[in-house]
């Protein structure tokens, strides 16, 4: 018997495999149903989508939050949208830099006893639209989330994990992919260098995964997502989209009853 020497490698393991259909199944049974088959919208980093002029950073983080709000389907939820206080920055003279400076997270989702809830914004983040609007996508699913009467798969441990799903899940998939690693090169008047950042709790691969099964439950064509997608996640998705098909889990999660526990 011959071996396939050139078989490729699954995009994901087995078990990150599972964990996202088994979170695919908890997010459409406590929150798909119609409300996701017919109206979720993939969401298009596009004038289309975002439409608004604005003239200050507060103006464009405000703007960036409602229409983010609205494609989420979370227009009436009540919440306060609030500034974190801005980074040190660790460049204290041209040819100095503090290592190791602690930066504040992206964005958080709190919630109080009086049932006020508020989701913060890190400001350096107003300059990159595409992680601005992650971020506001994945504290939007902690509170689209923190509605559920059970558990994510694994436990609330898991949550993070499954929010960022639950923001593909909402319909920001090519934000969340495209968001989660960044490298870049900067140059300034007396220095030079690279920097990269991470975004979120999901690999690119992982998001990936995550947007193929958004798109073949919603029976979207590949086409429309690849013109936005980093060159490097392109391929990515085809491999994703392969794997999805013939793994059979469309038709497994497509039965999944829309059935929120209640109170």
């Amino acid at each position: 018997m011959m071996l396939n020497l050139f078989k490729s490698k699954p995009l994901l393991s087995t078990d990150d495999t599972e964990f996202q259909v088994a979170t695919y199944n908890w997010l459409l049974k406590n929150f798909g149903g119609q409300a996701f088959f017919e109206g979720t919208k993939l969401v298009l980093p596009t004038k289309e989508y975002f439409p608004s002029k604005v003239d200050s950073e507060e103006g464009a983080a405000r703007e960036t939050f409602k229409v983010v709000k609205h494609y989420a389907g979370m227009d009436e939820w009540p919440c306060k949208l609030q500034a974190q206080e801005e980074d040190v920055d660790p460049k204290v003279a041209p040819t100095l830099v503090i290592q190791d400076v602690d930066s504040g997270p992206l964005g958080t989702f709190q919630a109080d006893e009086s049932e006020e809830v508020v989701i913060t914004y890190n400001p350096a983040i107003v300059s990159n639209p595409t992680q601005l609007v992650a971020t506001y996508a994945h504290e939007l699913a902690h509170y689209l989330t923190a509605t559920a009467q059970e558990p994510p798969p694994g436990g609330w441990e898991n949550w993070e994990f499954a929010t960022d799903m639950a923001a593909t899940f909402l319909g920001f998939g090519i934000f969340m992919a495209n968001s989660a690693f960044n490298f870049q090169q900067y140059t300034d008047v007396d220095s030079q260098g690279w920097q990269y950042n991470r975004s979120g709790y999901l690999s690119e691969a992982e998001n990936i995964f995550a947007l193929a099964i958004f798109l073949e439950l919603k029976s979207l064509p590949i086409e429309k997502v690849i013109p936005y997608l980093k060159p490097n996640l392109k391929k990515l998705l085809k491999k994703a989209i392969r794997e999805v098909s013939d793994a059979g889990i469309i038709s497994e999660l497509s039965a999944v009853e829309f059935s929120p526990v209640s109170n």
